[in-house]
């Protein structure tokens, strides 16, 4: 696979199928995001935007709506359009979409890529693109035999006419095609005619990552282009009183100390030189609002926010009247911590900016909201500022923030030269925009069977949503805080989600999994513990909760088979069980884990079964599940940044360490063949294996914890 970098193409809808020409001659189609079908009227609100171009030479160039992060998505996105246009993955190369938000970001016109959203929302319009292309070179060949379009097929990227055994490739038809009108209904193949959708097909940026051909950000080279390094006050809010560059300035290769509001930056010949000469500087800082705060000022403020009320995600019944009649009602209270991110490419941004114009090579999953951030910093209008966009050396949500490429146009318009900002691996860590920490607090109230009649789920925390797209929020809900516990499966009459929002003073956005990866661990844990209270299996116990939910009862009934549930496990060993309902995804986990006599906890083993729906790539969901599994459990085992007088105490791998790849354990992906609509999965394993993780070391233990990481003492 090749990644190809093409102009900006900007349509009207009278001018899409020109646009073949601008680019060289041939056929290039696209449409506006649709729930079903093309509108093709001129009136049309949406906008037309363009995936797919053939030229004349028969080379086909899809352009990537959304952006690779390590998720699959330059696989499975190729993967449908390809299916129905009836070309192999070896005969196309991708583009990376331009910043344009009203021609590549769907039906809110936000160009991002996160939420485990890209098929869910992609896997019926990309289809129909692929499909109408399909359909126009049918008809341009048929014109040109002068036989009905209904005699002719599309195979491998050719027309062919049985009767006849004529064939005509898509290049030599690409300019005809290009002169006729669009289709005006779409026939998308039956899934019994799938070539492709459905069957493992290896990951199409796997050879450029290996070889060393694929680009990531923090690969630019530019001729005549400088170098930064880049220091933020530590103390979260605070800003730049004074600084002493002369000791840095005498250092060899160092051109320049650069100050704006909170940060000062190093430019030099080379990143290693920009280092040393940030090393060299006498900083003064002035830490502002946040110099006494600490972790446990946080969560006192969220403990208390759980005294308010909030918003309702959902009331089923009367909850609060059931568990407040009850004397026996059972109680449990909860809390997660900040996270960071963590990629293993850090934070870089490139900028050139000029009088006139500004041009920006990032690696972001927001491509035009960059580019309009700086804009808006730099004064100019849109049209002239340039991103061009790379592959992701991971992101997790913390490349959904235009902070670092904010921080970039503010230190490059100050130098006259292309300049490279790259974060050390401590500035990554201390200054991100971590996950933030909220509490929880759950109440049920039990029937006499055992079994929850009632139950309660308060959230306390920051709203994401509010400072990242107010727009989104339905009525002052946050629904992606209360995320997980709104689709809570389990069969209890009443039921209650409410998030209470309470922001606090730190600046905190998305994690992987998002609201599903705080609530889960938390309501799993709970049920958890209301069948041990009863003495009952914690896997039965669940699936008799289930009789009205027959993909979250699949599921689980198959994870505890390939699990083995109830076979005897040597003595410091468990297992936990954990279902997870979220982004139109069902999945069951096992995690085996041994407690060693020091306290070392080894996860030896994790099964998930997944009912994803529709499945496009099968590897992409079992390699989805692996990454989020183990990232999941690096959270779970480590994960825990902590501020004190106003700064993070962690700053590396050693003090805030991922799981290293002999601690990792040994995954078993069973996905559940269904019909249903697609469901995402760049999350749902993360999500997934806290609640499960925490139940097996209770089940090791013998003890309950109520937050993660877990660290146990060398007494157990």
């Amino acid at each position: 696979m090749s990644i190809v970098n093409l102009p900006e193409v900007n349509l009207s809808r009278r001018g899409l199928l020109k646009a073949g020409v601008a680019l060289g001659g041939g056929l290039m189609v696209g449409f506006g995001f649709m729930p079903s079908s093309v509108v093709a009227a001129e009136s049309s609100p949406f906008q037309p935007s363009a995936f797919v171009s053939i030229d004349n030479t028969g080379r086909i160039t899809l352009t990537m709506a959304k952006i690779e992060m390590g998720q699959g998505t330059y696989t499975s996105l190729p993967m449908l359009i390809a299916e129905e246009l009836e070309v192999d993955l070896d005969q196309v190369q991708l583009r990376h979409a331009p910043p344009n938000a009203r021609l590549y970001g769907g039906p809110r016109m936000d160009q991002f890529t996160g939420g485990s959203l890209t098929i869910r929302t992609l896997w019926q319009p990309m289809r129909e693109i692929g499909a109408a292309a399909r359909m126009i070179l049918i008809d341009a060949a048929a014109q040109r035999w002068g036989v009905a379009a209904g005699e002719c097929q599309a195979r491998r990227g050719e027309v062919i006419h049985p009767a006849s055994g004529r064939r005509l490739r898509y290049g030599q038809l690409a300019d005809a095609a290009a002169r006729l009108p669009l289709p005006t209904a779409i026939t998308l193949k039956p899934a019994s005619e799938f070539r492709l959708i459905g069957q493992p097909q290896k990951r199409l940026d796997t050879p450029g990552k290996v070889d060393g051909s694929a680009l990531f950000g923090i690969d630019t080279v530019l001729p005549g282009m400088l170098f930064a390094m880049v220091r933020a006050c530590p103390e979260l809010g605070g800003t730049v009183a004074a600084v002493d560059e002369q000791r840095a300035l005498r250092l060899p290769g160092v051109r320049a100390v650069i100050k704006i509001a909170n940060a000062v930056a190093v430019v030099a010949d080379n990143t290693w030189y920009a280092g040393q000469g940030l090393a060299a500087l006498d900083i003064t800082w002035a830490p502002g609002p946040n110099a006494g705060l600490t972790t446990a000022n946080l969560l006192g403020t969220m403990q208390a926010a759980l005294n308010r009320p909030g918003v309702l995600a959902r009331n089923d019944g009367d909850a609060l009247k059931v568990i407040a009649a009850d004397p026996q009602r059972v109680e449990a209270a909860y809390y997660n911590p900040m996270l960071a991110h963590a990629p293993m490419e850090p934070i870089n941004c490139t900028v050139h900016i000029e009088a006139a114009r500004a041009r920006i090579w990032v690696g972001t999953q927001v491509p035009a909201r960059a580019r309009d951030a700086a804009a808006r910093i730099l004064g100019l209008p849109v049209e002239q500022v340039s991103l061009q966009g790379y592959l992701l050396g991971g992101a997790f949500g913390r490349r959904l923030e235009t902070d670092y490429v904010e921080q970039a146009v503010m230190i490059g318009r100050q130098v006259n030269a292309p300049l490279k900002i790259t974060w050390s691996r401590e500035e990554d860590i201390s200054q991100g925009i971590f996950r933030g920490l909220y509490a929880h607090s759950v109440q049920a109230s039990l029937g006499p069977d055992g079994f929850p009649v009632a139950m309660s789920h308060k959230i306390a925390g920051p709203s994401n949503l509010a400072r990242w797209a107010p727009g989104a929020l339905k009525d002052g809900l946050d629904g992606n805080s209360a995320e997980g516990s709104t689709q809570f499966s389990y069969d209890i009459p009443h039921y209650r989600s409410e998030f209470i929002k309470e922001d606090g003073p730190v600046v905190t956005g998305f994690w992987r999994g998002v609201g599903a990866t705080r609530n889960l661990v938390v309501l799993e844990s709970f049920i958890d513990e209301l069948a041990a209270r009863l003495g009952q299996d914690p896997l039965a116990y669940r699936l008799a909760m289930l009789g009205k939910n027959a993909r979250a009862h699949e599921v689980l009934r198959r994870v505890g088979e390939l699990a083995g549930w109830g076979k005897p496990l040597p003595a410091g060993s468990g297992r936990g069980i954990a279902l997870l309902n979220a982004w139109d995804t069902y999945m069951a986990q096992v995690v085996e884990l041994t407690v060693l006599p020091g306290g070392t906890i080894n996860v030896q083993r994790v099964i998930c079964v997944v009912d994803c729906g529709v499945v496009v790539n099968p590897d992409t969901v079992v390699a989805q599940m692996q990454g989020g599994i183990n990232f999941g459990l690096s959270a779970a085992l480590f994960g825990d940044i902590t501020l004190k007088n106003g700064k993070v105490q962690q700053s590396n791998f050693h003090d805030y360490p991922v799981l290293r790849m002999n601690q990792a354990p040994q995954i078993l992906v069973d996905i559940v063949a269904s019909t249903a609509a697609p469901g995402g999965v760049g999350e749902a394993g993360t999500a997934g294996v806290g609640g499960a993780f925490v139940n097996a070391v209770h089940a090791a233990t013998g003890r309950r914890f109520y937050t993660l990481p877990i660290r146990l003492s060398a007494k157990v």
